[in-house]
């Protein structure tokens, strides 16, 4: 099978693909007026024979760019009388109690574009008010008068009986099929109105945007005569088909960062890491992820946006990472203050870093490591681009250095410490704020930025080891060669464990497995790889929150339900320290998660295939500023493809590879694995 992985980012496209049983790569500018120019520049720069593919697996940030930036669908939404504002309410929590600036989240949809259907259903699923279909008619006119282009339609208790939903959607696409509809049941059947509201709202915001570009990708890809599959990353750690993700953009918001956690997830594995943090740094932004028997955490639920407070929430299945806006491209900046910041700001892939020598100006990351001399300018993207070192030196003491009055070369230190800091509170949050401890993991870093930095980053929190991929800079394209197809089926079921009802827990077993062979088919994914696993959401009678439990069939829930409450209680105590064993506890919801493993696996097999270096290339040696500006230390420089498995590098030093360089501390020690890896021991002050 001749397969690739093209992940687009804020910054860089990356590609990696196995063709004819081998592993090829590219790296090239985003094209942010149009993604598809990027994706062609990579296929091209790979020299891949599009009509020789059998698939193409893609991942991008263009859903949840769409929501931070506000650049979606004039999108309206339809509910139940009386309901108007439950999306603008929200919860009546304040999450940052002492934040005096503290603000809810601003809906996508305006007040003004919430209609009221006159219908209501009870939690039960029993129809208490009938739907009256000239209210709706009366709708669909003043949508129609109102242009919208797409429409959210989330009725009360919809995920307990959508029967009206359905109607409603049946007159949309009948009377203006030529709108967005998305229905909250067709992509979420689980109670919490609020957070159903959201993720409806939000696949109707960015639906429009990600159905045109999706389309324009395939017709890209099918004209120049692909003639396999395309499938999408999923923000779950699983693929869809690329129909799929055109109905239900919400499923691919962390549609590109995910994948290089699956790729983590892989190595520890084979690496025998029982625990790991993953942690990615592209040119706009830093994610980090805990990752755990080589699998990263999935939670069922998510927050898009700045913080949790002001964020947008979507009720799905997600891998469980940390974003903050510190990536190679983003800007440092003094404020009125004389203090120096760095992002959340990107100047992404056009205009790019000063050092791009496109006019910018503004100081990023990747200006501050160039003038500290950890980046050679003549090696960026294998030489492909020779970078400015004189441009970024201005942009430094233009924005940076005379505001507050530091040398080019401070400014410069200054805004990398700064990144330094901002990421590490990010690895702190998926590991120490989870009740980890740093020193019990290992860092593996990738991305075109995350190998100049995991050094630093271990090391303000004593992790010991720092484990660098092959191929870091596109790691994550790779990574989309390892997932599975997957995907996520719930439906709300309320009621003391012990007094279920046999029949009706029966009833929904059946129904969700029906779901999960009709999505099977819907995606041309052969049932006999399928993998059903159900599991029950359980808690303790008083709870909110709940803890998803695996389950082997109904009967876990109704004949003998021992099995199930011990596995809760040693899951409860694993995450909270302690357990209750003695109180009552309740089910909340049964999940199904269907997932048909990959066939061909040789990007797992190349991941741990014995290392084959390069030809000879002689060590370089080049001054590079790592704590004091007045005295750069001389480094060794080392073209990583040439190294041998076993060989040894002191720091300090630069790795340097063709689409991403490593920086070694003094006193640390990188040895080459086996299978080409670089495991760092990192000397941490006692």
């Amino acid at each position: 099978m001749n397969i690739v992985g093209i992940d687009i980012g804020g910054t860089f496209t990356d590609l990696v693909g196995c063709i004819d049983g081998r592993i090829v790569t590219s790296k090239t500018s985003t094209v942010p007026a149009d993604p598809t120019a990027g994706v062609a520049d990579s296929l091209s720069l790979a020299a891949v024979d599009i009509a020789g593919l059998t698939e193409v697996l893609h991942g991008s940030t263009i859903a949840i760019n769409t929501v931070l930036e506000r650049k979606g669908a004039k999108t309206a939404l339809i509910t139940t009388l009386g309901f108007r504002d439950t999306y603008a309410i929200g919860r009546g929590n304040r999450i940052e109690a002492f934040n005096l600036f503290f603000h809810r989240p601003q809906p996508l949809i305006p007040r003004h574009l919430t209609y009221e259907a006159v219908e209501r259903m009870t939690a039960s699923g029993a129809v208490l008010t009938p739907l009256d279909e000239a209210s709706v008619a009366d709708i669909i006119a003043r949508l129609r008068a109102d242009g919208v282009q797409a429409v959210a339609v989330c009725l009360l208790h919809a995920w307990a009986n959508p029967a009206h939903e359905r109607r409603i959607g049946e007159m949309l696409r009948a009377a203006a099929p030529d709108l967005f509809i998305t229905l909250s049941h067709e992509i979420l059947r689980e109670y919490r109105e609020y957070e159903r509201t959201s993720t409806t709202a939000l696949n109707a915001f960015v639906g429009p945007r990600v159905q045109g570009y999706l389309r324009r990708l395939e017709d890209h890809l099918r004209n120049d005569g692909l003639d396999g599959r395309i499938a999408i990353m999923r923000s779950n750690g699983g693929v869809m088909s690329i129909r799929t993700a055109q109905v239900q953009p919400v499923s691919m918001m962390e549609s590109g960062p995910v994948a290089g956690m699956i790729g983590a997830g892989r190595l520890a594995r084979e690496l025998g890491l029982a625990r790991c943090i993953g942690f990615d740094m592209g040119g706009t932004t830093a994610k980090c992820s805990l990752i755990t028997d080589g699998a990263p955490a999935i939670e069922d639920g998510y927050v898009i946006g700045d913080d949790q407070a002001s964020g947008q929430p979507m009720q799905l299945p997600v891998v469980d990472i940390i974003e903050v806006g510190a990536g190679g491209g983003s800007i440092a900046w003094c404020d009125a203050a004389g203090g120096i910041h760095v992002g959340p700001q990107s100047a992404g892939a056009d205009p790019g870093p000063a050092c791009y020598g496109r006019g910018a100006g503004l100081p990023v990351v990747t200006d501050a490591n160039l003038v500290l001399g950890r980046i050679n300018p003549q090696r960026f993207l294998n030489g492909g681009m020779k970078l400015d070192v004189q441009a970024s030196r201005d942009a430094i003491a233009d924005k940076v250095g005379k505001p507050v009055g530091l040398s080019v070369e401070d400014g410069a230190l200054g805004i990398v410490r700064i990144a330094d800091s901002a990421m590490s509170l990010a690895v702190r949050a998926v590991s120490v704020n989870k009740g980890v401890d740093p020193r019990d993991t290992a860092l593996i870093a990738f991305g075109g930025a995350g190998p100049l930095h995991a050094v630093s980053i271990a090391r303000e929190i004593f992790i010991p080891t720092v484990l660098i991929p092959k191929l870091p800079g596109t790691f994550s394209a790779l990574g989309m060669l390892m997932a599975s197809w997957r995907q996520d089926f719930v439906r709300t079921l309320i009621g003391r464990l012990g007094a279920l009802d046999a029949a009706e827990i029966s009833a929904i077993f059946t129904e969700l497995a029906a779901a999960g062979r009709e999505a099977l088919v819907r995606d041309l994914v052969d049932s006999e790889i399928a993998d059903f696993r159900f599991l029950a959401d359980l808690r303790y009678v008083g709870q909110e929150h709940a803890i998803s439990i695996p389950l082997r069939d109904a009967t876990d829930l109704t004949a003998d339900d021992s099995a199930v409450r011990a596995a809760f209680n040693a899951e409860h105590a694993q995450r909270y320290g302690q357990s209750a064993p003695d109180e009552s506890m309740e089910i909340v919801a049964i999940r199904l998660v269907v997932t048909a493993a990959r066939q061909d696996t040789l990007a797992e097999r190349w991941l741990c295939a014995p290392w084959e270096h390069e030809a000879h290339v002689p060590d370089q040696m080049r001054d590079v500023i790592f704590d004091d500006p007045l005295n750069p230390l001389p480094t060794r420089i080392v073209w990583r493809p040439s190294l041998q498995a076993g060989a040894v590098v002191a720091g300090p030093a630069v790795i340097e590879e063709p689409n991403c360089t490593f920086l070694l501390h003094p006193g640390d020690i990188a040895t080459v694995h086996a299978s080409g890896h670089l495991i760092v021991q990192i000397a941490i002050d006692a």
